[in-house]
């Protein structure tokens, strides 16, 4: 009797150690970028050719439940789609270079871009920056953000989850009620691609309802989710009002940079290019210390901050 009970707790400490692994590799902080903290696509990938995968944000990872998952081992069911278009899903890269020049794009990525009203960089012959911040939960840093930025007089997008506006209303509040544009990153944060059009409308209209409610403004910028688009899911949020807004400039900053907020300030100087726009993630202290120095030596070097307005309208 013994030596079963022996070899049952010795098959219960084997499956514990087990799951104790599984759990670590599900779990594992992303890898960083050989570049430094600066996020570009990786070795050998084209930006927004293929399926490549985007290193998980701290709001992606809290708002997993949008997803939509396994059942019972089977694989999801087929998206239901109504436009007929390509969804093949496009994660989203830049081949970044170091002497201040724009990334590159290939051609035709910037035309599907084009077609859909969406963006990613300004124009190559202007030094204008366009700062923006994805907020999928608040880490203490937000109030912060929007003091520097008032006392450097600047405008930035904040892009918001169904979860951001529910648990942080005042912020929201005085995001717009400083002049600052509030756009939409989806209620529960899902990649657009793997959800049907009736769940994309859900996920986008009851972000811009609560909105609307708390401050009688509308929403008109969409930052998809982990930057994963297709064709499909580019029509449809525009045919809802919106425009895609993408990034040339991002960090790995969703976690603590080994560098602190000179890692932070040095990725963003150095990569600095006509055009930037640059996402940051409010939830990173690095980047909330390294904030105004940044501002102000972008400044220095002759750059002018604008709004996605601007951007949009061609201002």
């Amino acid at each position: 009797m013994k030596k079963y009970t022996w070899l049952i707790i010795l098959g219960l400490l084997v499956i514990v150690a087990a799951s104790a692994v599984y759990a670590g590799k599900m779990h594992r902080v992303p890898e960083r970028t050989t570049a430094g903290s600066v996020y570009q696509a990786p070795a050998g990938h084209s930006p927004g050719l293929d399926t490549q995968k985007q290193a998980s944000t701290p709001d992606a990872n809290m708002q997993s439940a949008g997803r939509p998952l396994k059942k019972n081992g089977q694989p999801p069911a087929a998206v239901k789609t109504t436009t007929g278009l390509s969804n093949v899903k496009h994660g989203w890269g830049i081949k970044r270079n170091d002497n201040h020049q724009q990334p590159e794009m290939p051609s035709g990525i910037s035309s599907t871009l084009a077609r859909y009203g969406a963006w990613w960089i300004g124009k190559p012959d202007e030094k204008t920056v366009y700062l923006t911040f994805d907020e999928g939960y608040e880490n203490g840093y937000t109030p912060k953000i929007l003091d520097i930025l008032k006392a450097d007089n600047v405008r930035a997008a904040f892009f918001v989850t169904g979860h951001y506006i529910k648990s942080q209303p005042e912020l929201v509040k005085r995001m717009v009620a400083e002049g600052h544009t509030v756009g939409n990153h989806t209620m529960n944060h899902p990649s657009l691609p793997e959800i049907g059009d009736g769940q994309i409308k859900t996920e986008l209209q009851s972000v811009e309802t609560m909105f609307n409610k708390l401050t009688g403004q509308q929403m008109h910028y969409l930052r998809p989710p982990k930057g994963e688009y297709s064709e499909r899911t580019l029509a449809l949020t525009r045919e809802l009002g919106y425009h895609n807004i993408f990034w040339s400039l991002a960090l790995v900053d969703w976690v603590p940079m080994p560098g602190g907020p000179e890692e932070a300030y040095r990725s963003v100087m150095d990569n600095l290019h006509p055009g930037a726009l640059i996402l940051l993630h409010a939830v990173s202290k690095d980047d909330t210390e390294a904030l105004d120095r940044m501002i102000k030596d972008i400044r220095a070097q002759g750059y002018s901050f604008k709004t996605l307005d601007d951007l949009v309208k061609g201002k």
